[in-house]
């Protein structure tokens, strides 16, 4: 069965309240349980707190424009809180707002609610901190980081993408812009031997392309983090990966927030108008939803997003595939960034 398939079947199965599809037989569940166990024993533990980067960005900006700050929010798991780093200037919600600020050159409050350790079952406590101020409080971006525990503790995968759907929905309710960094591809944690490295791949990037199908279906937009724990971690683990082997280190945060930033960006209205335009010498285009979730989920910083004025045909949904990660910058952003960094309060 095709990944898109898949992804769609268990998209479905969310949208209908089903609890998950039996992707593993008894013997298969067996093994994964066995070799999970032996991964635990070889990943270093790490019980350190995530610096916390919560602050406003870009400052200086401040003193040129009357503009309030953009409210930039962070929910999801351990990779959404920063951990594996040392200082709060190395955790993606750092390095999103400062980026974020650099491009609009206006200030960005980062609010982080995203708690280590968290299963898509903890989205709903953690969108009401956001909300509970009441009507008018929601940020005005929101970026979920969320699938990876999910995987490894064996959560139905429709049940996740229920759960995130739930999150997502009542965000662009409250009028947020919602950008989702997909489950990250498991199948390079050094210490995880196959064929555990095999089935953690092949679930993980289902989960991510049926939360692609999930989040366009709504409104969002969604990042491929495959490389978050794909292709470059896997040739460059010392670099890329944290001291525990099993979080991204500084380097590896850093090329995560890099593509992601762009889709950020475009969401507010702050990318340049000739760099939306889709590339079909990139392989850029207008795809059913699910084969682009099933592309993106190979490939890391691919973005899809919701096909503007189309309707849904024979194959469901349409929506854009983009491949960020294979545009530059442009040129502009870099003394931007660097100014934003250095004015950063946090």
């Amino acid at each position: 069965m095709s990944r898109a398939r898949v992804a769609r079947r268990i998209a479905t199965a969310a949208a209908y309240g089903g609890g998950g599809i039996g992707l593993l037989g008894g013997a298969a569940v067996g093994l994964l349980l066995t070799e999970g166990a032996l991964a635990r024993r070889a990943v270093g533990g790490s019980d350190a707190v995530p610096p916390r980067a919560d602050g406003v960005y870009g400052a200086a900006f401040a003193l040129s424009t009357d503009e309030r700050p953009i409210v930039l929010a962070l929910v999801g798991d351990s990779t959404a809180a920063g951990q594996g780093v040392h200082r709060a200037s190395q955790t993606p919600g750092a390095l999103l707002a400062s980026g974020v600020a650099a491009v609009a050159e206006r200030p960005v409050r980062l609010v982080n609610v995203a708690n280590p350790g968290a299963q898509s079952d903890d989205l709903a406590r953690q969108v009401d901190l956001l909300l509970g101020s009441g009507p008018g409080t929601a940020p005005g971006l929101c970026v979920i980081m969320i699938g990876a525990n999910d995987v490894t503790r064996r959560m139905p995968l429709a049940v996740s993408v229920r759960l995130l759907s739930d999150a997502v929905r009542r965000l662009i309710e409250a009028g947020c812009e919602v950008i989702v960094g997909t489950c990250p591809d498991l199948g390079t944690i050094e210490p995880v031997y196959q064929p555990l490295r095999w089935i953690a791949r092949r679930l993980s990037r289902q989960l991510a392309a049926a939360q692609t199908i999930a989040v366009v279906g709504l409104g969002g937009r969604t990042v491929s983090l495959g490389d978050l724990l794909g292709p470059e971690f896997e040739s460059r683990p010392r670099e890329m990966f944290g001291p525990d082997n099993y979080h991204p280190s500084a380097e590896g945060y850093a090329t995560a927030a890099m593509a992601m930033l762009p889709t950020l960006c475009s969401a507010v209205g702050l990318w340049p108008e000739e760099d939306e335009r889709p590339d079909a010498r990139r392989g850029e285009g207008f795809l059913p939803v699910a084969q682009a979730a099933a592309e993106a989920a190979g490939e890391a910083g691919t973005e899809v997003t919701p096909a503007a004025g189309t309707v849904s045909g024979p194959r469901g949904r349409w929506a854009l595939l983009k491949r960020r990660r294979r545009r530059r910058l442009p040129d502009a952003t870099e003394p931007a960034a660097t100014a934003a960094a250095e004015a950063a309060q946090n």
